[in-house]
């Protein structure tokens, strides 16, 4: 498995990770030394659960800290998960791989600058702020989510930069693609990007993405990003054609058994 590219922006992906933090919020923030420890109960999430090292310096008494990490994740019924991103101690790293925990997923962090970005001129969707339509359409597309009504709906309420919510319905079908948008000062964050699997491959996915960077250059955002699975090929092929481009990868690491 390789290393980060000793070449990653490190200030860029410090603030990538603050405004991560603010657009999906966890509903239980604690911190051990640098280590972010971030807890939802209603909310299966592993970017809403996991140990986030935000410091390459701090290494120090690790075995400790990740016992005291597993015992805040069993109250939560939660596995113990650390999420590793290029702000992790490289120790911590060779901490894990040696007690053999594992990989478990590899997210790429992706950016475009809307400052020149030629969009593509299609119908465009006005964004909503209701929260209760908003959390339906997500039920309805993706039926992966793993969380209920209540759940969503607080993590959305918690958000505090500036959000708006795109939905795509039809008579027949009801929502068939959603999008969150989450604008902190310049950033714009694209979250809970999702096509209906009988209506993916057919323009749905861009027009709704299309719409969402519009309406965010027009309110002031001047670069997007957001975060896709690895080995999401389709996704990530959607988001080239976009301009987004790999900024870095993070990795999800558990313990074994």
């Amino acid at each position: 498995m390789q290393a980060f590219s000793p070449r990653t922006d490190l200030p860029l992906v410090r603030r990538l990770e603050a405004v991560g933090f603010r657009a999906w919020p966890a509903s239980s923030t604690a911190y051990d030394g640098s280590w972010q420890v971030r807890l939802t109960g209603g909310h299966p999430s592993k970017r809403l659960n996991c140990v986030v090292p935000l410091d390459p310096s701090d290494c120090s008494d690790l075995d400790l800290r990740l016992e005291k990490a597993r015992k805040r994740f069993d109250a939560y019924g939660r596995a113990l998960t650390v999420r590793e991103t290029p702000l992790a101690a490289p120790q911590l790293v060779d901490h894990l791989k040696a007690c053999d925990w594992q990989v478990v997923e590899t997210v790429d962090v992706m950016t475009v600058d809307l400052t020149s970005l030629a969009l593509p001129e299609m119908l465009d969707y006005l964004p909503s702020h209701d929260v209760g339509r908003f959390v339906d359409a997500v039920l309805a597309v993706d039926k992966d989510v793993g969380a209920s009504k209540p759940a969503i709906a607080e993590i959305l309420s918690s958000i505090k930069p500036p959000s708006a919510f795109f939905i795509k319905e039809n008579p027949a079908d009801g929502p068939v693609a959603v999008a969150l948008c989450v604008q902190d000062n310049d950033l714009l964050g694209l979250m809970s990007f999702a096509v209906a699997a009988h209506r993916k491959r057919n323009g749905i996915g861009t027009e709704i993405l299309a719409s969402a960077l519009r309406w965010a250059r027009i309110s002031g955002a001047r670069s997007a990003w957001l975060q896709v699975v690895s080995d999401n090929e389709p996704a990530i092929g959607l988001y080239r054609k976009f301009g987004f481009r790999k900024a870095y990868e993070y990795r999800y690491w558990r313990p074994q058994g």
